[in-house]
C-alpha cells in the first residue's frame, strides 16, 4: 500500500510529556510541555516552546531559568491535568501534593517524585508564531540514587518513562537493543566466523585422500 499526502502537521511522534518548572522555591509553577528535544551536545543544550498567553512564558522569559522534569507512568495523570489548567487560578504544586526540590544550580525547584530533572539557563528566545522557543543550555542534571549503579552508570530503563503521540501516552515498552546493536551484531558475527577453522573444499579434500 502506498502513503496518503497530508500537509505538513505536528505529527512527530513519540516525544515526552515532561513537567516543566520555572519561578522560585516559594512561587513557582509547572507547565506541561511535549515539544522539548535535544540541539546540541556540546555545550548540552536543549529548548521548550510555549505559546506567549501560558502562564510559565512570562515566568521563563523574565528569570531565564526553567527544570525539565521526566514523567513517569505513576506521574502520567498530573502531567495531564498540570497541562490542563493554569497557574493563574491555581497553585499546582498544591494541588498536585508534588514535592518541591532545591536545584543545584538554578532557583527553579525540582519535582522530587521525577526520576530525572534537567536544570536549563535559557541562552535565546526564538519567536516561531505562535509559541516561542526557549533554547537553553542544560548546567545541571539531576538523578534519582536508585538508577546509578555502583560503578556510577545511569539506568534509565528502570525509571518507567512514559511518552506522547498524537493524543495519548503510553508506557515505554520492551528494549529493542542498545545504540550500535546493529554493527555490533555484524562484528560479533565476523569475529564468531573468523574464530572457525575452515574446511577443505571437497576438491582438497580428494587430494589428501590421494
Amino acid at each position: 500500500m502506498g502513503k496518503v499526502s497530508w500537509k505538513g502537521g505536528t505529527l512527530l511522534a513519540p516525544v515526552p510529556p515532561v513537567m516543566v518548572t520555572c519561578g522560585d522555591m516559594e512561587n513557582s509553577n509547572i507547565i506541561t510541555i511535549a515539544w522539548t528535544g535535544v540541539v546540541n551536545s556540546n555545550p548540552p543544550m536543549t529548548y521548550i516552546s510555549v505559546r506567549p498567553e501560558r502562564y510559565s512564558h512570562s515566568i521563563i522569559k523574565e528569570t531565564g531559568e526553567f527544570v525539565i522534569n521526566l514523567t513517569t507512568v505513576p506521574l502520567v495523570r498530573w502531567a495531564d491535568y498540570l497541562g490542563i489548567h493554569t497557574g493563574r487560578k491555581i497553585d499546582k504544586f498544591k494541588k498536585s501534593g508534588l514535592t518541591k526540590e532545591e536545584a543545584s544550580v538554578v532557583s527553579c525547584p525540582l519535582i522530587a517524585e521525577s526520576p530525572l530533572s534537567i536544570e536549563c539557563r535559557v541562552k535565546d528566545v526564538v519567536t516561531l508564531g505562535c509559541h516561542d522557543m526557549f533554547l537553553a543550555e542544560i548546567v545541571a542534571v539531576d538523578v534519582d540514587e536508585s538508577l546509578v549503579d555502583k560503578s556510577g552508570k545511569l539506568h534509565l530503563e528502570r525509571a518507567d518513562l512514559a511518552a506522547f503521540a498524537h493524543g495519548e501516552y503510553f508506557a515505554l515498552g520492551a528494549s529493542l537493543g542498545k545504540f550500535g546493536f546493529s554493527v555490533a551484531k555484524k562484528k560479533s558475527a565476523k569475529r564468531s566466523n573468523a574464530g572457525k577453522t575452515k574446511k577443505p573444499s571437497s576438491g582438497a579434500a580428494k587430494s589428501v585422500k590421494r
